[in-house]
């Protein structure tokens, strides 16, 4: 691993990029793939996304295209988007590829195997998606899913993202 000086992802001053940044947001980890450690599984660290609540709800997210994710998603049709917690920062770097993983990425933390993926054991709020639609938007993935089933506990100290960094959203808060 190389040190450097600067921020290693930085480009040319971007408004956009600045923009996006300054709307920050909850970190969610979305997880696809098959059971077990023959499995094939992927995941990635995502703020850009929304609920859509109705009679069919829906999960709406941007996800980048060359990701593992994205792969998986297509090829399972399933997810499981998690809640992290500011306990999981270190996690979140993880998935997001920017710390190092040593033994792969989901050896990083205990899962539990669902319908729709690995589940990180210790997410208390999760959802159980299956892939709708997905198109381009912008360099992304907009992938539209159908929220199939959702498990909301406890939300004691949430993760949330702003202008490249980790904060605590609502801490020691509960269930509220």
């Amino acid at each position: 691993m190389t040190i450097h000086d600067t921020h290693p992802f930085a480009g040319e001053d971007d408004p956009v990029r600045r923009f996006r940044g300054r709307l920050g947001g909850t970190v969610t980890l979305w997880t696809s793939g098959d059971a077990g450690d023959d499995g094939s599984r992927a995941g990635l660290t995502v703020t850009s996304l929304m609920v859509a609540n109705g009679e069919t709800p829906r999960v709406l997210a941007l996800l980048d295209p060359d990701s593992d994710l994205v792969e998986e998603l297509r090829r399972t049709g399933r997810a499981v988007v998690q809640v992290l917690a500011w306990a999981d920062r270190g996690l979140a770097e993880v998935f997001a590829g920017t710390a190092p993983a040593p033994g792969g990425t989901f050896r990083q933390a205990a899962f539990v195997d669902t319908a729709y993926g690995p589940r990180l054991a210790s997410a208390t709020t999760w959802a159980g998606v299956e892939l709708e639609e997905e198109r381009e938007v912008g360099w992304s993935a907009l992938v539209t899913c159908r929220l199939v089933t959702a498990e909301a506990g406890e939300d004691v100290d949430p993760l949330g993202h702003r202008r490249g960094r980790w904060l605590r959203l609502a801490q020691g808060r509960g269930t509220a």
